[in-house]
């Protein structure tokens, strides 16, 4: 058999392409690049403590809020990238995900009023009359200066399910390795309905999330059984995830009194700063409920009519009173840092006051927030260590299902649920 260079010349340069983007997997968590940018919340709209996942082809729409530490309002733009299961982006032009173009710009926005720190507000909801969306998925939306896309300022994840199947999840601490211990199992039944799947055991996938972290968030591609049009995703090891403990919490609504959480304030110009009560670990004590919302914050300002722009920034100091670990590193956990490992929320050991220490500039308001450990070469944070894994910890797990038919080239979300542990 004759083999023809020139064909394999043309397909080589595709081969590596694969090859490079398997190697090397886009990052599309949501995030800021952009340093001046701050307060990054992405939900549903009249629904702030929903995860940001609503009916493709509904009425509800997802919110994208976010500030700039600047006097000026800046010119900005923004589109979409369909993503996979696994948010990786799918082999898809934007015409085929998305109605018109794919770029829109961000009109609305309001100046600080009567702040230490002037900054501008902005807010994006979607879909809207410039941007609609063709396909139910995974979606990346990326803000960036009109006249510069590659320079990205912040990117944010959001779902469109077609809640076209039923999902019946479950979760119980008497889990496949302890017994009212340290651990929640999670179990998802899935019963397609009229929704046609080729093949039950291998064309679905599940994945779970908890307290929407994205760093220990699993999927699973085979069910334990299958039985008609339903599939049972139960007894597998990927689906048991450590309790943890209720997320801690402080408000900073007000300088006329102390709230839940701090210790003082002082006025350093041109900011106030907020010192947080010294934390202590909680792994060997005992568990005590607390009612949070399960890592997320909220902007307030007690005496404001918006506190959207008449909410201040403050630098707040945490303290984690305990002795120095090595062979990882300490990061403070929330919504407010995207529940990422950055350099900007990692903690430093101060050996003066035997404290792990950390500084960060937020906006009033009440915070959730936990200490999670990451191991060296790990990616996964560990709340064993600092908060403790108590089997009655209430969290919140999303389930999402995702189909893709023969012949497409994108992963249909097809149903989502949310349960709660311990309730």
């Amino acid at each position: 058999m004759k083999y023809n260079l020139k064909n394999f010349a043309g397909i080589l340069p595709i081969v590596c392409f694969l090859f490079v983007n398997a190697q090397n997997p886009a990052d599309t968590h949501t995030r800021i690049f952009d340093k001046s940018f701050k307060s990054l919340r992405v939900s549903v709209v009249g629904n702030d403590y929903a995860p940001p996942l609503i009916k493709f082809g509904g009425i509800d729409k997802i919110k994208i809020e976010f500030d700039q530490l600047s006097p000026e309002m800046q010119y900005m733009r923004y589109s979409v990238v369909h993503c996979d299961a696994d948010w990786q982006p799918s082999q898809l032009v934007e015409s085929e995900y998305v109605d018109g173009f794919n770029e829109a710009n961000v009109e609305n926005y309001d100046f600080s009023s009567a702040t230490f720190a002037h900054y501008v507000h902005y807010n994006i909801t979607v879909p809207n009359d410039d941007m609609n969306f063709l396909l139910s998925g995974n979606y990346l939306l990326k803000v960036y200066p009109e006249d510069d896309p590659e320079n990205v300022y912040l990117q944010v994840r959001f779902s469109l399910s077609e809640d076209c199947i039923d999902i019946v999840p479950e979760v119980t601490s008497r889990t496949d390795i302890d017994y009212n211990a340290a651990n929640q199992q999670v179990s998802v039944s899935v019963d397609t309905r009229e929704y046609y799947v080729d093949n039950m055991y291998d064309d679905l996938i599940v994945t779970v999330s908890q307290n929407s972290r994205a760093d220990n968030e699993v999927a699973v591609t085979h069910p334990l059984r299958v039985a008609g049009r339903k599939a049972y995703f139960e007894h597998d090891r990927k689906l048991i995830f450590p309790a943890g403990n209720e997320f801690r919490r402080f408000e900073m609504t007000t300088t006329n009194y102390l709230g839940m959480g701090i210790d003082g304030y002082t006025y350093h110009d041109p900011y106030y700063h907020v010192a947080l009560k010294t934390d202590e670990p909680r792994a060997f004590g005992s568990y005590i409920y607390d009612r949070t919302q399960y890592g997320r914050f909220t902007i307030r300002q007690s005496d404001a009519y918006d506190s959207n722009t008449e909410a201040d920034y403050m630098v707040v100091h945490f303290a984690l009173r305990m002795p120095e670990l090595t062979g990882g590193k300490m990061y403070v956990d929330g919504e407010f840092t995207q529940h990422n490992f950055e350099t900007a929320n990692m903690m430093h050991y101060n050996n003066n006051t035997q404290c792990y220490e950390l500084d960060l500039m937020l906006k009033q308001g009440a915070y959730n927030y936990q200490y999670l450990w990451v191991p060296d070469g790990t990616e996964i944070g560990r709340t064993s260590t600092v908060e403790g894994d108590f089997y009655q910890t209430v969290n919140e797990y999303l389930i999402k299902v995702y189909n893709r038919k023969r012949g497409e080239r994108y992963d249909r979300l097809i149903g989502s649920g949310i349960i709660y542990s311990g309730q």
